[in-house]
């Protein structure tokens, strides 16, 4: 279930990383980019998790925000 919740938005970052994003000068001061953020984090730990992560990186991008090297966590083996 959690799968399908997934596909759809992992549709819609690819949308924009092949159509949007190419048309918008480079200014992501994360690396990696908030999409290739947001497509791993909902890969690797799913609809929910995924998505609180990718939000809470979406949010945090504004001037008083971090920057530099933020990688996807590890998922938990528990």
């Amino acid at each position: 279930m959690k799968k399908i919740l997934t596909y759809p938005f992992l549709f819609l970052i690819k949308v924009y990383q092949l159509f949007i994003s190419p048309l918008t000068p480079p200014s992501c001061r994360f690396q990696p980019t908030c999409s290739h953020y947001a497509k791993e984090a909902l890969e690797v730990h799913g609809f929910f998790k995924g998505g609180k992560l990718a939000l809470i990186r979406i949010f945090s991008c504004h001037p008083w925000g971090g920057s530099g090297y933020d990688p996807v966590p590890k998922k938990d083996s528990h």
